[in-house]
C-alpha cells in the first residue's frame, strides 16, 4: 500500500496546493457533507482550484455513512465526468473521509484522493492510516478497503468551528494513543483542560498523537499484528456504538471512551495493568464523557455485537489489552463472565 504524505499545516491553501501538485490528475472533485460544506469549505475554497471544482455533498452524521450515500457519490462522479485519472478531495469529519476514501478507492477501480479532516476525531484517527468504509447491516464500518490517501492535511484552525462534544469525541482517540504509547504522553492528556483547550498547545498534541498512529500503521498497514494496538477500547466501544444506533446515536469517540473503561478493567484483571492508572483514566472519562445508559438487560445484545467485531477469529471475541501504559497485548480473549464483569464495572464505577 502506497504511503501517504502527512502534512501538519498552518496554511491550508498553501498545503493543499502543494499536495495537489504532487498528484497527476485530469479533473478535481470535492466531497463534503452539508455541515462542513457550510462551515469549513469556505476556508479550503480559498485555494482557487478547489473553489472552481464540482462539489458533491452528502448528508451529515454517521447514520448517513451508508451504501446509499456512497452510491450517490459514485453516481455524481460518473455524471460529472470523473475518470480513472481524477482526484477527489474529502473535506470533513471521519464520516466524510471514511466514505469518500471508500468511494474513491472503488470508483473505476480506484482514483486518487486527499483528506482534509475538519474534526479532531478525523485528524487523529479516521483520516489517517488508510482505512476506508461504510456502515452496513447495523454494524460499524462493516464494508471497506485499505487504501491510503495521497496526502492528509491537518490544520487545527478548523477546530474553531467545533463544539466541545465533538472535540471530546476526537480526544478519546488521543487518550487511546497515549495509553498505547508512553506515560508522559498519557499524563499530558489526562492533565489537559480539554473543555477549554489552548489550540496552540493542542496542535502539538495532535501532531504527537498522529505520529503514534503513523508509526504503528507504517509497521503493519493491513492490521496483521501491531496495528491491532489501535483497537484498544474498540471491541466494546463498537458494540456500544452499534447498540446506540438502535436508540439514540452517540459520537464515535464517546463510545471508544466507554469501551476504554471496560477494556482497562479487563487489562487490570487479566494483564496486570496498574489499578491506580486505570482509576485515574476512568475518572477522567467519567468526568468528561458521562455514561451511556445501559442495564443488565442490554448485556446479551452487547455480547452479540462484540461477536461481529472484525478482529475476531472463529467466533472468539478478540481484545487489545495493556499490561501497563505502552505495554500492548494484542489477540487477547476473555470469558463471557469476565466481559460481563467489565460491563458491571462500567455501570458502577464513579
Amino acid at each position: 500500500m502506497e504511503r501517504q504524505r502527512l502534512i501538519i499545516s498552518d496554511d491550508i491553501v498553501r498545503s493543499l496546493g502543494e499536495a495537489m501538485a504532487e498528484c497527476d490528475f485530469d479533473r478535481l472533485f470535492v466531497l463534503a457533507d452539508e455541515t462542513t460544506a457550510r462551515l469549513c469549505l469556505p476556508v479550503a475554497c480559498r485555494q482557487r482550484a478547489v473553489k472552481e471544482a464540482p462539489l458533491i455533498t452528502i448528508k451529515a452524521s454517521d447514520s448517513n455513512k451508508t451504501l446509499e450515500s456512497v452510491a450517490h457519490v459514485w453516481a455524481e462522479l460518473g455524471r460529472l465526468g470523473a475518470t480513472r485519472h481524477s482526484l477527489l478531495v474529502n473535506v470533513g469529519g471521519g464520516m466524510v473521509t471514511d466514505l469518500g476514501g471508500f468511494a474513491a478507492s472503488t470508483f473505476k477501480r480506484g482514483i486518487a484522493y486527499i483528506n482534509i479532516p475538519t474534526t479532531l476525531l478525523a485528524m487523529v484517527d479516521a483520516s489517517v492510516g488508510g482505512k476506508t468504509g461504510i456502515n452496513f447491516g447495523g454494524l460499524k464500518n462493516e464494508i471497506g478497503v485499505f487504501n491510503n490517501a495521497r496526502s492528509v492535511i491537518i490544520d487545527t484552525e478548523f477546530l474553531r468551528t467545533m463544539d466541545c462534544e465533538n472535540i471530546l469525541s476526537g480526544y478519546a482517540e488521543m487518550l487511546k494513543h497515549g495509553l498505547i504509547s508512553d506515560e508522559a504522553m498519557w499524563a499530558e492528556l489526562v492533565g489537559f483542560d480539554i473543555e477549554r483547550p489552548d489550540l496552540d498547545a493542542l496542535r502539538g498534541m495532535v501532531a504527537r498523537s498522529v505520529a503514534v498512529k503513523e508509526r504503528i500503521v507504517g509497521q503493519d498497514p493491513t492490521e496483521r499484528g501491531l496495528r491491532k494496538a489501535l483497537n484498544l477500547g474498540h471491541t466494546v466501544g463498537h458494540a456500544f456504538e452499534s447498540l446506540a444506533l438502535r436508540r439514540k446515536p452517540v459520537l464515535h469517540g464517546y463510545a471508544v471512551a466507554y469501551g476504554l473503561v471496560c477494556e482497562l478493567y479487563l487489562s487490570a484483571l487479566k494483564a496486570g495493568f496498574p489499578t491506580d492508572k486505570m482509576h485515574q483514566t476512568v475518572v477522567f472519562i467519567n468526568e468528561h464523557y458521562g455514561k451511556m445508559p445501559i442495564t443488565c438487560d442490554d448485556y446479551p445484545a452487547l455480547l452479540e455485537l462484540m461477536t461481529h467485531d472484525k478482529k475476531n477469529t472463529a467466533g472468539t471475541i478478540n481484545f487489545t489489552l495493556l499490561g501497563g501504559i505502552g505495554d500492548i497485548r494484542i489477540n487477547q480473549t476473555a470469558s463471557k463472565d469476565e466481559i460481563l464483569d467489565a460491563l458491571d464495572f462500567y455501570r458502577e464505577c464513579n
